[in-house]
């Protein structure tokens, strides 16, 4: 059975962007290991004017300039894809990314990004994308970091990127809780003591602790994801969240 790889194409004005960042840490191991590739497309390659133009003024008036569409087009034509493979728009008016997505987007062979930079789109650039996402509601100068971060969530999730699969099974969102706390040596540090329970050896009771600190962080600071329909809590959970609820 073939290795997975996952080829990453990215439409955008500043394709330095994109390559310094995917050159270094997890996912330039990944590149390296040729578990994912990452390509980037610049729209100014495919205009068709001496001056490369890219954008122009907005029809019926009004402050900035719009991407046109024409060399947007062109560059995503020119990509070698499969047919029906995601194209993402990143846009704040997109679909907030969770892991869940992240997830979903690591079972593809190829996915495309548009990215924006400073101006807005022309609409018709929109059916170009197969999704509209976007990484929350904040305005950035473009579409790149947001784009980035969608592929170092996807791309640690493809095998042998991140290393040890059995990190990934006590990650943030993967069972639908937040992360519980961390801790190394040294033991005490400046009188911050790690608690006594992981220092036992009792994996039983070390994984309890864990599970419940994952509950109580959640609780503290995402309460909202508690309340998923698909969240699997069992009649110890639910009975330590009553406890919290009851010390508030």
């Amino acid at each position: 059975m073939s290795e997975q790889v996952l080829n990453f194409h990215v439409v955008t004005l500043f394709p330095e962007l994109v390559s310094g960042y995917c050159q270094t840490s997890i996912i330039g191991r990944g590149v390296k290991a040729g578990r994912l590739t990452v390509q980037a497309y610049n729209p100014r390659d495919f205009a068709t004017d001496s001056y490369h133009k890219v954008d122009d003024t907005p029809y019926g008036g009004g402050a900035g300039m719009v991407l046109k569409p024409e060399p947007f087009f062109a560059c995503v034509e020119s990509i070698a894809r499969p047919t029906g493979s995601p194209v993402i728009l990143m846009t704040p008016q997109g679909q907030t990314f969770n892991q869940r997505m992240a997830e979903d987007l690591s079972k593809e062979t190829d996915i495309t990004f548009l990215c924006g930079h400073y101006e807005g789109f022309d609409e018709r650039i929109r059916s170009l994308a197969t999704a509209e996402i976007s990484i929350g509601d904040f305005v950035l100068t473009g579409g790149e970091l947001p784009a980035l971060t969608i592929i170092d969530a996807v791309g640690r999730l493809i095998p042998g990127v991140l290393g040890k699969s059995i990190s990934l099974s006590h990650e943030s969102f993967n069972d639908g809780l937040l992360e519980g706390p961390h801790y190394t040596k040294p033991a005490d540090f400046r009188g911050m003591m790690v608690p006594e329970v992981l220092l036992s050896g009792n994996h039983a009771l070390i994984a309890k602790f864990r599970r419940q600190e994952q509950l109580r962080v959640t609780f503290l600071n995402r309460p909202d994801l508690l309340e998923r329909a698909d969240l699997q809590l069992d009649k110890e959970d639910k009975k330590f969240l009553r406890k919290l609820q009851e010390e508030l």
